[in-house]
């Protein structure tokens, strides 16, 4: 399978779902290059980037996955 580099944008909005958002990243941890996470305490969210070099369909499984968390909403932008 042909490995892609993407980059997977994550909002938390229920801090009851962390603990679920690191499960997931540390089930896929083999194909994450790194993550930033930033707390952004106004408006009462959480945004992480992580970084990934996976075939596509690790890429979409984890995006997937992670959208069906409740309080979470993910997004992929791959490049080409």
């Amino acid at each position: 399978m042909e490995s892609k580099i993407a980059v997977l944008a994550i909002i938390v909005s229920d801090l009851n779902a962390v603990e679920r958002i690191n499960g997931l990243l540390h089930d896929f941890g083999e194909h994450i290059i790194g993550r930033f996470g930033l707390p952004y305490k106004q408006k009462k969210v959480n945004v992480i980037s992580v970084v990934m070099d996976a075939p596509q369909e690790i890429i979409n499984s984890l995006s997937g996955k992670l959208g069906m968390v409740e309080g979470v909403s993910s997004k992929v932008l791959t490049a080409k």
